[in-house]
């Protein structure tokens, strides 16, 4: 195999998780030539929409993913924190390369140097619901664009802070700009945080032989799982609901909660178990706050 065509979208975010996919193909494949396919998303078009509003999750990754199942593209490379929790017919993710910080951060102020009433931007009903949480004098407004835009809003006299990913600050070389990287006690990620994820087709032997190298097992082992939360939840963004998986030998531990969108009610729930549990451990500690914990009602599912 001596090309690869990588499809993506057009930011400049998109643009660093798709060289950096292309550079370990490299590595694994010497002499291996990357082509990178840009593809511009229904996200991308309408930026000044709240994600939950648009459709949730796979407003960005619906195009690009068409790209590689029409042929256009042999693979197709996402955060995995914006894959709907069913992957389409035709596609697999290959590959799980290994995981960035997954914490979120603060841009502009920490958390305990905010002041009463502070409005902090962030178009997470996730981050939303846990900052409120831990802040419920915290007032909020919406979030959308790429870094730029959204760094662009601290210029803004009535927006104290804004919240982003950890990893996308670290990736595009802006770390300094970030006040505090959130524990995941006080703010648990959004499932795929930090994470990428590489789809291919199903059908396409030589492109999964070569993600088969690219993948990193503990890192794939830990998204499989909060996946796998998320399958059984049937939420994406339009529900403040969070799971963080991690690794520690041979046992696996997931951590979620659901939340009001208001923060006044957060339920929490975990579980551990083998690595190789993955997707299933995900899906029960679901099941426990669906069923045990009354997740269903407070998601107004009950």
């Amino acid at each position: 195999m001596m090309r690869l065509r990588v499809a993506t979208r057009g930011s400049a975010l998109a643009r660093w998780q798709a060289d950096h996919v292309a550079v370990l193909a490299q590595k694994a494949e010497p002499g291996l030539e990357v082509e990178t396919v840009v593809v511009e998303t229904s996200g991308d078009r309408q930026r000044d929409v709240p994600i939950w509003e648009l459709g949730g999750k796979g407003v960005f990754v619906k195009e690009v993913q068409a790209a590689v199942l029409e042929g256009r593209a042999d693979v197709a490379v996402h955060s995995a924190k914006d894959l709907p929790s069913l992957t389409p017919d035709g596609l697999v993710i290959g590959a799980v390369p290994e995981r960035a910080d997954v914490r979120d951060a603060l841009v502009g102020s920490s958390l305990a140097e905010l002041a009463a009433g502070a409005t902090v931007a962030s178009g997470s009903l996730r981050r939303r619901a846990q900052l409120a949480h831990a802040r419920p004098d915290l007032r909020f407004e919406g979030l959308r664009g790429n870094i730029a835009t959204r760094l662009a809003r601290l210029e803004r006299a009535d927006v104290a802070a804004v919240v982003m990913a950890a990893a996308a600050l670290d990736r595009l070389g802006l770390a300094e700009r970030i006040a505090e990287r959130l524990d995941p006690d006080v703010m648990l990620p959004q499932v795929g945080q930090g994470a990428l994820a590489v789809e291919c087709r199903v059908d396409d032997s030589d492109t999964r032989c070569l993600l088969d190298r690219v993948e990193h097992t503990p890192s794939r082992r830990a998204v499989d799982a909060e996946r796998g939360f998320l399958a059984e939840l049937g939420g994406d963004c339009s529900v403040p609901a969070a799971a963080h998986a991690t690794l520690a030998g041979d046992r696996l531990r997931v951590r979620a909660l659901v939340a009001s969108a208001d923060g006044r009610t957060v339920l929490r729930h975990e579980l551990a178990g083998p690595a190789s549990s993955g997707a299933a451990l995900g899906r029960s500690v679901a099941r426990q706050l669906l069923d045990d914990q009354g997740g269903a009602e407070l998601l107004g599912r009950g």
